[in-house]
C-alpha cells in the first residue's frame, strides 16, 4: 500500500509539474474584435489576456486561470493541471498518515517489549527485546531515533499539505481562483469608496458545488472547456470579470501617487542601511523590489507603514515599454507637491471618477 500512495503521489506530482496550467497562445485576440475593448492587453505576449488569465512573472506568459505560481512544482497552477495538483494535495497527506500509523505502532511493539517495571522505576533496554524473538530488522537506538524523526516529518507534512488542500478545494467548489478572490474584495472596496450603488456578482460561480467541481474534475482527465470561453451564471455577462480588472486598472491610476527618489537603493531585499525597521520589515512576498536613484519617479499605488509598491516612470521609447514595478523603501523617496495623473494637491480630497 506504501508503493501504490508513492506511485499515485509522484504521477500526479509529475503531472502538475510537466503537463503545465496551459497558457494563452502568443497573439491570441477574441474572435469577435469588437470584444477587444472588454480586456487587457499583455505586452509581453503581444496578445489579449483571456477571461480568467493572468501574465505570471515568472513563467513569462499569460496563464489560463491561474491560481498561483507554485514553487514545489516549478510551475504555475491553472487550468490543465489543477486537478493533478489537488490530487496531490490530496494523496501526499494520505500517504504521510498512513506511514505514521506504521511509525506509531512499530515504535509502541518494540519499546513494549523492551520496557520492564520496578518497585521504584521504569528501564528500557534498547538492546534486545525480552520477550520476543530476535526480529528479521533490529530495532536499536538509532533506529527509534529515525522513526521518531520520520514521524515528526509525516505529521508535518500532514497538516502543512493538507491545509493547502483544503484552501484548493475552497477553490475548486466555488470556481474562484485565489486572484479572483482579491479581485472580487477590490471589487467591493471600489464601489464602497465611490458609492456607485453597483453590485458585482462573480460570474463564473455556477450555483452548484457539483457543477464547479465538475469542470476540475472528468472521467477523462481533461477539464472542461478550452480554457479561453467560459461558462457563467444568468444574468452576467462573459467579460463580467474583465470589465471589472479594467475599472480596477482605471481606479489605481487615479489614486496613484507620484514620487520621487531622494536616495539611492539596490533593490535588495533587506536592505541594511535603511533603517532596522526597514529591515525588519521587509514585505513578505515574491514581488520584486526596484533598484532606484536620485531623482527617478516612481507611481506608487500601495504601502506600508515602511515600504511602499509602484511603477518605475520610464521613457517608454528608450525603454522598449518594459515596465519596472516593485517594492522599494519608503524613507528613500518623498511625495512630489502635485499628483501625476490630475496636477491636483495629492492632499486634497477624495477624488471621483
Amino acid at each position: 500500500m506504501l508503493l501504490n500512495w508513492t506511485v499515485m503521489i509522484l504521477y500526479n506530482y509529475f503531472s502538475a509539474m510537466f503537463v503545465g496550467p496551459g497558457y494563452v497562445p502568443l497573439g491570441w485576440t477574441p474572435e469577435k474584435s469588437q470584444d477587444c475593448m472588454y480586456l487587457q492587453y499583455c505586452k509581453v505576449c503581444q496578445s489579449y489576456k483571456a477571461p480568467r488569465s493572468h501574465h505570471c512573472r515568472k513563467c513569462n506568459r499569460c496563464v489560463m486561470k491561474m491560481d498561483h505560481h507554485c514553487p514545489w512544482i516549478n510551475n504555475c497552477c491553472g487550468y490543465q493541471n489543477h486537478a493533478s495538483f489537488t490530487l496531490f494535495l490530496l494523496l501526499a497527506p494520505l500517504g504521510c498518515i498512513h506511514a505514521s500509523f506504521i511509525f506509531v505502532m512499530t515504535m509502541y511493539t518494540q519499546l513494549y517489549n523492551r520496557i520492564s517495571f520496578g518497585w521504584s522505576s521504569v528501564k528500557i533496554d534498547m538492546s534486545a527485546a525480552k520477550r520476543d524473538p530476535r526480529p528479521i530488522i533490529p530495532f536499536g537506538l538509532s533506529a527509534f531515533a529515525a522513526s521518531l524523526f520520520a514521524l515528526g516529518l509525516a505529521l508535518g507534512t500532514t497538516i502543512a499539505v493538507g491545509m493547502l488542500f483544503i484552501i484548493q478545494m475552497k477553490v475548486i467548489l466555488t470556481n474562484k481562483t485565489s486572484i479572483e478572490s482579491w479581485i472580487e474584495e477590490k471589487a467591493k472596496d471600489r464601489i464602497q469608496y465611490y458609492q456607485t450603488g453597483e453590485t458585482f456578482i462573480f460570474p463564473y460561480d455556477m450555483g452548484s458545488k457539483w457543477k464547479n467541481f465538475k469542470q476540475v474534475f472528468t472521467w477523462s482527465g481533461i477539464p472542461e472547456g478550452d480554457g479561453l470561453d467560459w461558462p457563467v451564471r444568468d444574468g452576467c455577462h462573459q467579460y463580467s470579470l474583465t470589465i471589472e480588472q479594467l475599472k480596477q486598472k482605471a481606479d489605481k491610476r487615479v489614486r496613484s501617487v507620484r514620487y520621487r527618489a531622494i536616495d539611492n537603493y539596490s533593490g535588495v531585499c533587506c536592505p541594511v542601511t535603511k533603517g532596522v525597521k526597514t529591515f525588519f520589515t521587509t514585505p513578505c512576498t515574491e514581488e520584486p523590489r526596484i533598484a532606484l536613484s536620485r531623482g527617478d519617479l516612481i507611481l506608487a499605488t500601495r504601502g506600508l507603514k515602511h515600504w511602499m509598491y509602484g511603477e518605475k516612470i520610464l521613457d517608454s521609447a528608450a525603454d522598449g515599454g518594459i515596465r519596472e514595478r516593485g517594492w522599494f523603501p519608503r524613507k528613500c523617496v518623498e511625495k512630489c507637491q502635485y499628483d501625476s495623473e490630475t496636477d491636483q494637491p495629492v492632499d486634497g480630497e477624495k477624488k471621483n471618477r
